[in-house]
């Protein structure tokens, strides 16, 4: 066995959430001898709140994490119950997919891809403690007393670092709700010189269905044509078993679902992508609702001072939307199915920390839960965390060589933005351990990208979550366009196969030939770019275009119709490049540049960005700032 002294691990990851999956499949895909530790192995990738994936921005996120060779993606089409395309009224580049997975399925189907995936070991033992040399990291200490050393190690803690549940004035320790708490390993991270402080997220209850009244809700079924979250027109899977007279997305998708793996009759769980959805039902809370919750505020283990922790200003508890919403006549509530094989269901936008008898009267009080059965109730949790610009842009701790962050522990919340982080820091421990320079993915190529900026140079005091919004190229990040703005990076670092990096290379090209074509092409009324742009249909297309895949046809389309805004996006990014090459060494001085003004000379010493362009977006530095810098760096260079 590996893992030794003398013959250490390339990368240990600590935490099999989100975050730790992507990043040791990364890590070992890209040839790395990689350990993955969990406290429990049966909860790898266990959906501990809503067993859903993507949404706003979040779907963006896990379709450029399947451009990067991530498994989210084919893991969610696999073993979703529910997809549809939210914004379809609004501009392609903020349209996003979502579906509602099986929560047991997705999990399993995850375990498995771990357990076959060449050069990745799973370990069953609760990480106790960082094992440190001469400011670095070079292994990990656990509860059973064995020792691992690795040459990286990557902390994907989630919830657990000193996780404490809260119902009413009750408190659990744990990381959810029938799970451990990890309370040592903070001591070993403050030991090193990292900073931690708390954050606070919750979960709603779960309901028995057959006590649910669904005829007085509204119905929310699922996409008749659903998108997919994976790209499976450049993945090239084999034609092993079965085919099917379908879409080739769903050709591809079944046949890597029910490929037989290394020829022991292996099948990994899940099924056919869009085969029997699930609808999701919509109700509301009302007067009464709102009755039951002020009069009983003070039992809140938030409003009752109990939880010191921030927490998610965009996902907040049902009491403090009665608070900080106090003109609304009700909040929306959605009933959404936790799996195929079981009748719970998750009451989303019910989250709350009160006591479990005024739950009840709570959940009582809303049409057609008058009569229903609670199976577990809400929770909040507190967890440590550490101040995100404490890490580098790939996402490896300013204090300790060779320790990585990614996920919650970095302050963010949700499954997508932990997943993207990991995958980020599966590579870059990868490359450290290569001897080969860092990657870090740019704001205008990725929302991935967006998210490692914002944590790096703003930091966050509340869970970070990813929106369109905070992406100032996001005309540039349309979901179907991920795999051709990220793909050649994931080919150059050995994420993908040689058949789909190929096939991602050609599909590339010719988005881009067809693009320039439609310029020239021939059309009623002049030009076929032209002719789309002002609302014409395809009837004058080549028979060549309508040939490609439905993605890349889409892509064309949408380069064509926003052509004038992308250019003008495009120009926007080659002026700010300069800016970026700019590096500020992280010995530099700032006390030594004169006319810096107090607050931006703290605030440049505490965040260390990297570049003039992470310093021109730290809060508080302003453009003057930035000038006395250039000055400063070119004399210094001089």
């Amino acid at each position: 066995m590996t893992g030794t002294e003398n013959n250490p691990y390339d990368v240990i990851v600590c935490g099999a959430g989100h975050a730790g999956c992507e990043a040791a499949l990364a890590a070992a895909r890209m040839g790395m001898r990689t350990l993955l530790i969990s406290g429990n192995i049966d909860t790898i990738a266990k959906m501990s709140c809503n067993p859903s994936i993507g949404g706003q921005a979040k779907g963006h996120i896990v379709r450029e994490i399947d451009a990067l060779g991530g498994e989210m993606a084919v893991n969610t089409d696999t073993t979703a119950i529910q997809f549809r395309m939210l914004n379809e009224s609004k501009g392609p580049a903020v349209q996003a997919p979502r579906a509602q997975c099986d929560k047991k399925a997705y999990q399993l189907r995850m375990k498995h891809t771990l357990e076959l995936q060449p050069g990745l070991h799973l370990f069953q033992a609760i990480v106790s403690r960082l094992i440190y040399g001469t400011g670095c990291v070079r292994g990990v200490g656990t509860s059973i007393g064995a020792e691992f050393y690795a040459k990286t190690v990557i902390v994907t803690t989630g919830t657990f670092l000193r996780g404490l549940m809260h119902i009413g004035k009750n408190k659990t320790e744990g990381g959810r709700s029938g799970d451990f708490s990890a309370q040592t390993l903070s001591s070993s991270l403050k030991d090193a010189g990292i900073a931690l402080d708390r954050l606070k997220t919750g979960t709603p209850a779960r309901l028995l269905g057959s006590t649910i009244d669904f005829a007085v809700m509204e119905e929310q079924p699922g996409d008749a044509q659903p998108l997919l979250f994976a790209f499976y027109d450049t993945r090239g899977l084999p034609d092993d078993v079965f085919h099917v007279e379908q879409s080739p997305a769903m050709a591809a998708a079944e046949r890597l679902l029910f490929h037989v793996e290394q020829g022991r009759g292996m099948r990994r769980p899940g099924w056919l992508p869009g085969m029997e959805q699930l609808s999701c039902w919509m109700t509301h809370t009302n007067a009464r609702t709102r009755e039951i919750i002020i009069e009983n505020l003070h039992c809140s283990a938030l409003y009752g001072g109990e939880i010191q922790g921030v927490g998610p200003r965009y996902c907040p508890s049902i009491e403090d939307k009665m608070v900080r919403f106090a003109n609304h006549e009700r909040h929306r509530l959605f009933l959404e199915p936790e799996g195929r094989g079981t009748d719970e269901w998750y009451v989303n936008g019910l989250s709350t920390s009160m006591p479990f008898d005024v739950q009840q009267k709570i959940l009582h009080s809303v049409p057609g839960l008058e009569n229903a059965l609670m199976m577990r109730p809400a929770y909040a949790v507190e967890y440590d965390f550490a101040q995100p610009t404490q890490i580098h842009s790939w996402l490896e701790t300013r204090q300790v060589e060779g320790l990585f962050f990614a996920g919650q522990i970095n302050g963010t919340s949700g499954y997508e933005e932990a997943a993207g982080q990991g995958l980020v820091a599966g590579i870059n421990a990868a490359l450290k351990v290569r001897g080969e320079p860092h990657w870090v993915p740019a704001r205008h190529e990725s929302y991935i990208g967006v998210l490692i900026d914002d944590l790096v140079t703003k930091g966050t005091q509340e869970p970070y979550r990813m929106f369109t919004s905070r992406a100032e190229h996001r005309l540039l990040l349309n979901h179907n366009s991920a795999e051709l703005r990220l793909g050649p990076h994931a080919a150059r670092l050995g994420l993908l196969t040689p058949a789909r990096a190929a096939a991602v290379l050609r599909k590339k090209a010719a988005v881009e030939d067809w693009s320039a074509r439609f310029e020239q092409l021939a059309a009623p009324g002049g030009k076929l770019g032209d002719h789309i742009r002002k609302g014409g249909g395809l009837d004058a297309a080549p028979a060549e275009f309508l040939a490609l895949s439905e993605s890349a046809r889409e892509e064309v389309l949408y380069r064509v119709r926003y052509r004038g805004y992308i250019d003008r996006e495009l120009r926007h990014v080659s002026k700010l490049a300069g800016v970026e090459r700019v590096s500020i060494p992280d010995t530099f001085d700032y006390a030594t540049v004169p006319g810096l003004r107090n607050e931006s000379r703290q605030k440049l010493i505490r965040h260390r960005p990297e570049n003039l362009a992470q310093a021109s977006r730290i809060s508080g530095v302003s453009p003057a700032d930035i000038s006395l810098l250039i000055v400063a760096l070119a004399s210094r260079n001089t």
